[in-house]
């Protein structure tokens, strides 16, 4: 449902309400699902087709080298944010990056639609090439809907997290079913049909988002910041770089999911539920699911709780606590089929998705919030591109931690990660209070400080 504020023309971005929220939101969470689709579609399928045998259409990789090759690539599709976010700084604009990643990712996606091993790598290229352009940039311009100290922001980017799940719900049951039950190929086809609806969507709903109507011009694009930063900023910045430290930790335990938990879910559980059969991708189904359900609950607690809601570091401890409880829970099913050599119940994996759910929602979309608050606005496109290296290194670790599945007894695999993932979470907590003191505005001549942010951030 929309209303319109005809009044404020100095913001037009904002004239229009989605749900209470800028009616950019809703351009941006379409745009978001589909590119999601296209990503976590291709994704679902991705190891069992490297280590499919030529007789069923796959390449044949050993799990080392499929894990290896999984690693490299989760890992470089977030590295690119890198230099995503400063083109879309310096030169592109927001906007624009997004454009022009999203065909590139369509475009990689396709190139995996045919067959042969050339195809399969360069499509992997333009999938990070692209992905590099738009992921970034895509969350900068919902921040960018908001006013700094806006109370919704929090509560938008939980909504927007919604968007990313619903594309990461429907692909794996799209995709997946098409690669395993028809062709591999059809599955990285229908991944690159998603992402072209996203680009129908992003284009038709320009006029909606705050850089469709700011007058830049190409050289004032390309002018980089002289300006140093200031001691305020070198401490935000600081906070940003503590904390991604921690989300490395964290997306290495929770990014298992597209590598040895699909294993898991291929070799060791039982794949089907009341005479009902599916295939082992399905799995990818439940997290976002999960998210679907609790991420609007999630958004209303925060807005609810207001300024007694937890820190940004608080979050951020509960996310790797439960992180790690997840695969706690894990283990002793692991233990019961490789030892027996039985299928468990699909219930453990789905015990262990809404664990890791809990965690997901304390951590990434606050993550996603705090750096478009903390980072300086002339960088911030750039900061972002550096807050999903955090994602780019975690999805490396996770890729180098199931290159060990058929090497290390799963059970152990799981408890390291689990025993990681609780561990870092107590470290968090101790470091909480220094993490305040750093977010403290300095004032020449004043003995007290004041906290800057709005709760929900670092506070």
């Amino acid at each position: 449902m929309f209303t319109e504020d005809r009044d404020a023309v100095s913001a037009p971005a904002r004239d229009g309400k989605w749900f209470g929220h800028p009616r950019g939101l809703s351009i941006l969470f379409f745009t978001e699902t589909w590119e999601r689709f296209s990503y976590y579609g291709m994704r679902a399928i991705l190891i069992l087709y490297m280590v499919a045998p030529p007789a069923q259409g796959g390449p044949g990789f050993s799990t080392e080298r499929a894990a290896s090759i999984y690693g490299w690539y989760t890992m470089l599709v977030y590295a690119a944010a890198i230099p995503g976010g400063l083109v879309a700084d310096r030169f592109l604009g927001h906007s624009r990056a997004v454009l022009v990643g999203g065909i590139l990712i369509a475009c990689g996606h396709f190139c995996m639609a045919i067959h042969g091993l050339p195809f399969f790598f360069a499509g992997l290229a333009l999938i990070c090439a692209g992905t590099g352009l738009l992921k970034p940039n895509v969350s900068t311009m919902v921040g960018e809907l908001y006013a700094p100290a806006d109370p919704r922001r929090d509560s938008g980017f939980s909504i927007f997290y919604m968007g990313i799940n619903i594309g990461a719900m429907l692909s794996p049951l799209v995709c997946g079913y098409l690669g395993q039950r028809v062709d591999w190929h059809a599955g990285f086809a229908a991944a690159g049909i998603g992402m072209t609806l996203g680009l129908v969507t992003f284009a038709a709903g320009k006029r909606w988002l705050p850089e469709a109507h700011r007058a830049s011009s190409p050289a004032g694009l390309r002018e980089p910041s002289s300006r140093r930063f200031t001691a305020e900023e070198r401490r935000r910045l600081s906070v940003i770089g503590i904390l991604f430290f921690f989300a490395v930790l964290f997306w290495g335990a929770f990014e298992q999911a597209g590598s040895s938990l699909t294993l898991f879910a291929d070799r060791y559980t039982r794949l089907s539920l009341l005479n009902f059969s599916f295939p082992s991708s399905w799995f990818q189904v439940e997290q976002p699911l999960f998210v679907l359900v609790l991420a609007p609950v999630f958004a209303w607690m925060w807005l609810r709780m207001g300024k007694r809601q937890p820190s940004s570091p608080a979050k951020f401890a509960a996310g790797l606590l439960l992180v790690g409880l997840g695969f706690l829970i894990l283990v002793p099913a692991a233990a019961a089929a490789q030892s027996r050599g039985i299928r468990v119940s699909p219930l453990w994996l789905t015990a262990l998705y809404l664990v890791h759910t809990f965690g997901e929602l304390c951590l990434s979309p606050v993550g996603l919030s705090l750096v478009t608050k903390l980072a300086p606005a002339r960088i911030v496109g750039l900061m972002m591109g550096v807050w999903f290296l955090a994602t780019s290194f975690g999805n490396k670790l996770a890729g180098w931690v199931a290159g060990f599945f058929d090497v290390v007894p799963v059970a152990r695999l799981f408890l390291l990660v689990a025993l990681t993932g609780i561990g870092a979470s107590f470290l968090l907590a101790l470091l909480i209070r220094p993490i305040r003191r750093l977010t403290e505005e300095r004032h020449p001549g004043a003995g007290v400080a004041r906290k800057p942010l709005e709760a929900g951030g670092v506070s």
